[in-house]
């Protein structure tokens, strides 16, 4: 009998911990990115690169016409790389991160 409200209760505490944000590291593995995100955002808060506002502007003004998709960062190199596409083509902007330089593109 005891086993039934252990099973009765599973739901709610699942809930609980949703509710809570217990289970967002769980969530952030399972949809990816997670740890990319903290690590650009650590690197922000250290004054190791620019606010990703600040790079994406500076490159949207480079690109012109074209239609932001989505970035990627390397902790390692503390740059990004953000992705467009300008006349149906994909282009891949390289931004480093500390200078707000662009250091490279690729099409």
């Amino acid at each position: 009998m005891k086993m039934g409200g252990t099973t009765k209760r599973a739901p709610i505490v699942l809930a609980l911990l949703l509710a809570t944000g217990l289970a967002a590291p769980a969530r952030a593995q399972f949809f990816g990115g997670g740890d990319e995100q903290d690590a650009a955002r650590r690197a922000m808060l250290d004054g190791q690169v620019m606010p990703f506002s600040v790079l994406k502007r500076k490159v949207d003004r480079e690109v012109g016409e074209a239609t932001y998709l989505g970035s990627e960062f390397d902790a390692r190199r503390k740059s990004y790389r953000l992705k467009y596409v300008r006349e149906g083509k994909v282009v891949w902007v390289d931004v480093d991160g500390r200078t707000g330089d662009i250091i490279g593109w690729a099409r």
